[in-house]
C-alpha cells in the first residue's frame, strides 16, 4: 500500500482524495510532511541574470534572446512566438528570475518580468524523481488550471477545487501555491490536466513540474512567480504562439 502526505496546497475536502494522490506528485516529485516546494529558507535578493536587467518592458531584444545561447536557442521551435526564460542565478541556488518576451513582427519584445524561485537545490539536466533540482531545457506550455476560477487563460484551463489539494491547512504558507499552475511540458502528457500524473518517460524521470504561484522560497522542481505574474502568464501566453519556457541556470543557458 502506498502511502502519500502531499503538502503544496490546502486540506483535502470530501470528493477529493482521488484528486490529492495526484497532487502529491505535483513539483516533480512524490511529496511528504511539510517540504512541499520549499523549506522556508529567506528569500534572497535577485540580482537579475545576463541582459534581462538592461532590458526595460517594451525594449527590443536581439536573437537569441540574451542569455541565451545557441544551443539553446536551437532547440525553440521555429513557429515560436511567446518565449518564458527563467534565469536561475546560479547552479545551485534556489533564486531566479522570471522574463516574458513576445515576437512582434520580426522583433522580439520583453514585455514583463518577476523575481522567481526554482528548485531548492539549483538546477540539473538529468532531473529525478525527489532530487530537488529544477531540469534545465527547453519545454513547450501547453496546458493549465488551478484552485480558482479561470482569470481569463489562453491555455486550456482545468479548474478544480480539490485536484491540487494537500493536508497542509490554509494558514500555511503554502496554502495558496496552487490557486494558478502552469504545466511545464516535462514528462507529462500535452492536452491533459496539469494534475495529471501520467509519466511517459517513466516515474523515476519526475514530473508534475508546473509554473506556479510563489510561497518565498525554492521549490521541489517547479518555478514560481508572484501570483500577478502568473495571471499575466495565464492572460498572455496564446497556444497559437507556440508558448515554450527556456529554463536554466545562468551558464547553461548561455551554452
Amino acid at each position: 500500500m502506498l502511502t502519500v502526505t502531499p503538502s503544496c496546497r490546502r486540506p483535502v475536502r470530501r470528493g477529493g482524495v482521488r484528486h490529492a494522490i495526484a497532487a502529491a506528485f505535483a513539483c516533480g516529485v512524490l511529496l511528504a510532511g511539510a517540504t512541499a516546494c520549499g523549506q522556508g529558507a529567506q528569500r534572497k535578493i535577485s540580482v537579475g541574470a545576463p541582459g534581462a536587467a538592461s532590458a526595460y518592458p517594451g525594449q527590443g531584444v536581439g536573437s537569441p534572446l540574451p542569455g541565451v545561447g545557441e544551443r539553446m536557442w536551437s532547440q525553440v521551435p521555429a513557429g515560436t512566438g511567446q518565449v518564458v526564460v527563467v534565469y536561475g542565478e546560479r547552479p545551485d541556488s534556489p533564486d531566479s528570475l522570471v522574463v516574458l518576451y513576445q515576437k512582434r513582427d520580426a522583433t522580439w519584445v520583453r514585455t514583463a518580468s518577476w523575481p522567481a524561485h526554482n528548485g531548492r537545490l539549483g538546477w540539473t539536466e538529468d532531473h529525478r524523481i525527489d532530487d530537488e533540482h529544477s531540469p534545465v531545457g527547453v519545454f513547450t506550455l501547453t496546458d493549465a488550471g488551478g484552485t480558482l476560477a479561470d482569470p481569463g487563460s489562453r491555455l486550456r484551463y482545468w479548474h478544480d477545487d480539490h485536484a491540487y489539494a494537500t493536508m497542509l491547512s490554509p494558514e500555511q504558507a503554502h496554502a495558496h501555491d496552487f490557486d494558478y499552475v502552469i504545466a511545464i511540458d516535462y514528462n507529462r502528457l500535452k492536452g491533459v490536466p496539469p494534475f495529471d500524473w501520467s509519466r511517459p518517460e517513466g516515474v523515476e524521470r519526475g514530473g508534475g513540474i508546473w509554473l506556479h504561484s510563489d510561497h518565498g522560497d525554492g521549490t521541489s522542481a517547479c518555478v514560481t512567480v508572484p501570483e500577478p505574474g502568473m495571471k499575466t502568464l495565464l492572460r498572455t501566453l496564446d497556444p497559437a504562439q507556440q508558448p515554450v519556457v527556456v529554463m536554466g541556470d545562468r551558464a547553461r543557458l548561455e551554452s
